[in-house]
């Protein structure tokens, strides 16, 4: 972000899918809960399943705002949140990704699966290329993003990825790390 640039949305990355531990859902309803309360829009996938469906609701059930993008074949799936006041259909994955991006202001990564680590990745990868300075912050709810921390520093280790890497993201134990520190940007 450029200097004062203030936060006024966040990408949230999570699963579509519930996870077994119910400490997932319980973090991704606070986490909708504690940016409404702070007054910023969740922009996210646009689903009203898995981890996904809980941020949003735990937004809209504090008053807060959502704009949900999805692609037209989850739409026809009735995947889509018929909640949220702001639903953009897209027609690619491809689509989906950069809309998200062009409407945030920072992302937070929770727990998921492999549509999780692809939007990840892929936006740390943006931001190792100079495509943006947007913060990313990793939540770290009961250890899930442990092997994929695990997964970047072998990467590192390899020769892959530079050893400053680790300055592209930050990685918060909670979601009221996450909160702070979206307050303090």
């Amino acid at each position: 972000m450029p200097q004062g640039q203030p936060i006024r949305s966040v990408a949230v990355f999570c699963g579509s899918r519930p996870g077994h531990d119910p400490a997932y859902h319980a973090a991704s309803v606070a986490l909708g809960a504690g940016l409404a309360e702070a007054g910023l829009q969740l922009v996210y996938g646009g689903g009203n399943i898995g981890l996904m469906g809980a941020v949003a609701d735990g937004v809209l059930d504090a008053g807060g705002t959502v704009l949900g993008i999805i692609p037209d074949f989850l739409q026809r799936r009735e995947v889509a949140h018929a909640g949220v006041q702001h639903l953009t259909v897209t027609g690619t994955m491809h689509d989906r990704k950069r809309r998200m991006f062009d409407a945030a202001d920072a992302f937070v990564t929770m727990p998921g699966g492999l549509g999780t680590f692809d939007e990840t990745i892929e936006i740390t990868t943006w931001r190792q290329l100079g495509l943006h300075d947007k913060p990313i912050l990793i939540c770290d709810v009961a250890g899930w993003a442990q092997p994929y921390l695990a997964l970047l520093d072998a990467a590192v280790a390899q020769g892959f990825v530079a050893a400053d890497a680790v300055r592209l993201y930050e990685v918060l134990p909670d979601v009221p790390a996450v909160l702070d520190r979206l307050r303090r940007m």
